[in-house]
């Protein structure tokens, strides 16, 4: 019996739950759509790796020409522009991390301490931190390579960093979490981010126009950088190489400081959800007060020239798009963006005939470019429908209405939205020649319809359920990632090489003619492909109920 209530220490406790997580995978697994998933994460990996070695190589060559050279007081830029990584990029991609419910960890025997470590420990696994993790790494080779002696110092220095910026990265997820509990918020706060993103194209010409007058305000600010972590950690990397015994020390303890700091702070945080935190935006229990009936009218809600079906599945998207707050507010993206790139090409002589970026090229560019970011929730259509998805198998309707219903919706909104950027582009820039208007609407009809069949496909093969409002562990499926990505550079390479064979023939009309072509043939496919898709669905059916039920 002894032997059964013995103690367990901490290490064998995150053992276990490792294990028990290494199972839960590999049980995955056998499941085909999670190893598409997996499969689709990987390519995705691939590709963001391009993107982390090729960073590394100049990490590493930074470190080495500012030790070789004596700069080193620019070591703080690279330590400074990995902080700033850290910290920023996870709330861009708070879905693309490990997408756990560390609250799932309370229903085991763990010890706080143990809760503590594995909950930090997931901090290694965003992206953000891999990468840094990498970058850091390539910092210490450099680093060794011009100076061997600094080794040991700048081993000592990384890994205080690395401990400082995960545990400031779990602490401000934290905060966010419990600040965005209520949907209100969380919608406010992404409102206050769009705009802020937004803001951030208007720099360049700001800084074209007062960037002189500024640099002096920015460089008064210099000095109140130097006791902030980055700094700290290039100020005690060029202490220890200059041999200054007390300043590295200073600048260490600081460091250290810090840490112990932002760990009191989460351990607090952490406390609170081992306690039991229970964050929810289900208001507590209150007298409903009586409300007289009111004879409802849907009079003005009628859509008389389609069927019922279809119809209300109109509805239901449209308060679909009216509730959730980011999706709602992304419809002002587009026509902000038009307002942007052209004030940014203010200096591109933006004309037919002038030199630099022509204006024939630059309106079916912007067009591809919104297509682009308007067609991304097609390919998951049902991620917001929850437990509702098993009302479509039980309702005597037919899923072809589904994606009739789904699919006006999002055509109407794609067709407003590239109204009101037509209007911005021919107000700020000019309407191209007419030849090529006929032969941009053309190709955005033959790409939309183009990809709305193949976006059904991947809604019904790779489902993925995504809550309103939230922004972590909102993530895509990799396989409908890869899916959409490819058929984005199908769509757009056909488009673009038919372009391009007006000029090429000298036949200007002929990219309109093939576009008209393309475009009645992909509206016919779509029509026909509707039966099968509703085949699909059914023999799909424990695959949706599975994955937007759970």
């Amino acid at each position: 019996m002894a032997d059964v209530t013995r103690p367990v220490s901490i290490f064998e406790q995150i053992r276990l739950v490792a294990g028990l997580r290494w199972r839960i995978l590999r049980n995955s697994l056998r499941k085909k759509n999670n190893r598409l998933d997996l499969i689709g994460l990987i390519f995705a990996g691939v590709f963001s790796s391009v993107l982390i070695f090729g960073l590394c190589f100049a990490f590493y060559a930074g470190a080495y020409a500012f030790l070789s050279q004596g700069r080193l007081e620019w070591m703080a830029l690279l330590f400074w522009g990995i902080f700033l990584f850290w910290q920023i990029f996870p709330v861009f991609v708070a879905g693309f991390g490990a997408n756990f419910d560390f609250r799932a960890l309370l229903r085991f025997p763990l010890s706080l301490r143990a809760f503590y470590i594995i909950g930090l420990a997931y901090g290694f696994a965003d992206f953000s931190a891999l990468a840094s993790v990498c970058w850091l790494l390539a910092m210490t080779a450099g680093a060794a390579v011009a100076k061997p002696g600094v080794l040991p110092a700048m081993l000592l220095i990384v890994a205080v960093f690395m401990l400082l910026n995960v545990t400031l990265e779990r602490l401000i997820g934290s905060w966010l979490e419990r600040l965005l509990a209520r949907r209100r918020t969380r919608e406010l706060f992404l409102g206050l981010f769009v705009l802020s993103m937004i803001s951030l194209n208007f720099l360049s010409p700001l800084m074209q126009r007062y960037g002189s007058s500024a640099r002096p305000a920015f460089l008064r600010l210099l000095p109140y950088l130097a006791w902030f972590p980055p700094s700290l950690a290039g100020g005690a990397l060029a202490a220890i190489t200059r041999l200054q015994p007390a300043r590295f020390l200073l600048s260490s303890a600081v460091l250290l400081i810090y840490l112990f700091l932002f760990s009191a702070l989460l351990w607090r945080r952490f406390a609170a959800q081992y306690r039991g935190e229970e964050l929810s935006e289900t208001a507590a229990p209150a007298r409903a007060a009586a409300r007289s009936t009111a004879a409802t009218d849907d009079g003005s809600d009628r859509l008389s020239l389609l069927s019922p079906p279809v119809a209300a599945i109109v509805r239901k998207e449209f308060r679909y798009l009216t509730r959730n707050g980011f999706a709602y507010l992304s419809l002002l993206m587009p026509p902000l963006l038009i307002l942007v790139f052209s004030m940014n090409s203010a200096g591109w002589h933006l004309t037919a005939g002038g030199r630099g970026v022509s204006a024939e090229m630059f309106f079916p560019g912007m067009m591809a470019y919104l297509i682009l970011i308007l067609m991304a929730p097609a390919y998951n259509s049902f991620a917001y429908e929850g437990r509702g998805i098993q009302t479509y198998f039980t309702a005597p309707l037919l899923f072809r209405d589904v994606f009739l219903g789904k699919n006006l919706m999002l055509v109407s909104v794609l067709a407003v939205e590239i109204a009101l950027s037509l209007a911005m582009l021919a107000w700020r820039v000019g309407l191209p020649s007419a030849h090529m208007l006929v032969a941009t609407c053309a190709a955005i009809i033959f790409t939309i319809v183009g990809q709305l069949t193949i976006a059904n496909w991947s809604s019904i093969t790779f489902p993925r359920k995504m809550e309103f409002g939230q922004m972590r562990g909102q993530r895509q499926s990799g396989m409908a990632v890869l899916v959409a990505f490819g058929s984005q550079i199908l769509t757009g390479g056909i488009s673009a090489v038919i372009l391009f064979t007006g000029n090429w023939t000298g036949n200007l009309w002929l990219p309109a003619e093939a576009f008209i072509f393309l475009a009645a043939a992909a509206v016919g496919g779509y029509f026909a492909s509707l039966d099968a898709l509703t085949r699909l669905a059914e023999e799909k059916k424990e695959v949706l109920i599975e994955a937007l039920c759970r």
